[in-house]
């Protein structure tokens, strides 16, 4: 399984960004569990958004409190990706950014919290200047 981010970039408090997650070796086809997470200097790694689907084109997303209602995640147009629309972007969202992939999923419906990646990207910078 490969992940690929793309979109990450510089932009000014309050604009946006869509980050997109590219995956090969792993399909979309059966049910999977994805996410974002993000990392920013001297901090630990924190889920973003997760996206679960649960079977007869059913999906569940996931959001940490800190982007709800900013942030949306959902597939792509392009097969096997997922994307991560940012707006209102804040300072304190600067970060490095994963895309991340738990397959198997172990659960039927995965929240962010019980996202448990077993692949990961390498990431894209995000900076949000104030």
């Amino acid at each position: 399984v490969q992940l690929v981010e793309s979109g990450g970039g510089l932009v000014q408090a309050g604009g946006s960004l869509t980050l997109s997650c590219a995956a090969s070796g792993f399909t979309f086809e059966h049910d999977h569990a994805i996410g974002w997470f993000r990392q920013a200097p001297g901090k630990e790694r924190e889920g973003v958004s997760s996206f679960s689907t649960t079977g007869g084109g059913r999906f569940f997303a996931d959001y940490a409190d800190s982007v709800k209602g900013r942030f949306t995640i959902y597939e792509g147009d392009t097969k096997n990706t997922v994307n991560l629309q940012m707006t209102n972007l804040k300072p304190e969202d600067t970060a490095v950014y994963y895309c991340a992939v738990e397959d198997p999923p172990r659960f039927r419906t995965t929240t962010l919290r019980d996202l448990d990646p077993n692949y990961w990207g390498q990431g894209t910078q995000v900076t949000v200047s104030s």
